[in-house]
């Protein structure tokens, strides 16, 4: 039966959904549907939903069915996996639909009704075998810890909606915290920074880009990104205008939301147990998810830890690497899966 049953993993983001096939990434792409309100059919998703995003008429709405790492639409996000699961180039060629064999990473803070939320979407999507696994737990794999020793590790995932913090050891979770602080918050920070700053009024995809192009938690960098032209309405005159931002500036909006993200992680390390905390002593801190990419995050939660602290290689994809290697190796991940 192998050829009709496919395997597939997915990294359900806020900002981003990522699919494993194959041992290949073979979806990589914004958790963004457009529909039209009309006759409630999707229009587009993916990139070319985000590049309506803040630019839609009264016909047309964009949504991110994921709000804060679980299901918030779930129609949207339903039609979402299945229209992705769709577009996989290998699947694409088959005649008909094959049953999947499905591994999927959710917060570790979530509810059994968003977990059960999670798990009827991907049955609906014609998922036979559906197992759940922890993102903090993904990551922790994705990033190349053995998680089966007796030793302690510890996790940290920054991803759109949710921070995941988690100190892992003998394959299970000992102490962790979810805090819905991270890329989207930011973003928050910063159009809030723009507004009472500049009285500039921009939009989430331009506070994104700015995150991206400018973003630093230290306002001392020694490779410092160039400045960047911010396009936007002027609240005062209401006519549009452009203004200059530097790595600095953004450092001071989003200040408030790393000091709360460094608090967890204190209160995370203050929670564990003294041999595990002695582990840690010495592996020190990984870094993992999109918010690992922001300039400076390292040294500056070194400082904070007096821990060595190190970013994943490819931190944006670590969690669904970890997700397809639970695939691939069901049996010696059992007791990590939710089934």
């Amino acid at each position: 039966m192998g050829f009709f049953t496919e395997e597939i993993a997915i990294d359900l983001g806020t900002a981003n959904t990522l699919i494993i096939h194959n041992d290949k990434v073979v979806i990589n792409s914004p958790s963004i549907v457009a529909i039209d309100r009309t006759t409630n059919k999707i229009i587009a998703i993916g990139e070319e939903a985000k590049s309506m995003q803040g630019k839609t008429h009264e016909n047309i709405k964009t949504i991110r069915p994921l709000k804060d790492g679980v299901i918030a639409d779930f129609d949207a996000s339903e039609k979402m996996i299945s229209e992705l699961i769709r577009s996989i180039p290998t699947l694409k060629k088959r005649w008909f639909s094959p049953s999947l064999t499905l591994v999927i990473c959710i917060p570790s803070g979530i509810t059994e009704v968003e977990m059960r939320a999670v798990r009827e979407s991907a049955e609906r999507v014609n998922g036979k075998e559906v197992h759940l696994i922890h993102e903090p737990m993904a990551a922790a794999i994705g990033i190349g810890i053995d998680i089966v020793k007796p030793k302690g590790n510890m996790v940290v995932d920054i991803g759109g909606g949710t921070t995941e913090i988690a100190v892992i050891a003998l394959s299970g979770i000992v102490c962790e915290k979810s805090l819905k602080v991270a890329g989207d918050v930011l973003t928050n920070d910063i159009v809030y920074y723009m507004r009472s700053k500049h009285n500039l009024y921009i939009g989430d995809r331009t506070a994104e880009k700015i995150k991206i192009e400018v973003g630093s938690v230290s306002e001392s960098l020694d490779d410092p990104p160039e400045d960047m032209h911010v396009q936007g309405r002027d609240l005062v005159t209401g006519k549009p205008k452009e203004k200059i931002i530097s790595y600095t500036e953004v450092a001071k909006a989003i200040d408030k939301s790393v000091i709360r993200i460094e608090d967890a992680i204190m209160e995370t390390l203050s929670q564990t147990p003294p041999e595990l905390a002695a582990d840690i002593y010495n592996t020190g801190i990984y870094l993992a998810g999109g918010g690992a990419l922001l300039r400076g995050l390292d040294e500056r939660l070194s400082k904070k830890t007096d821990l060595p602290v190190y970013i994943a290689e490819d931190p944006l994809q670590a969690v669904v690497r970890g997700t397809g290697i639970a695939l691939k190796n069901l049996d010696k991940f059992k007791s990590v899966l939710i089934k």
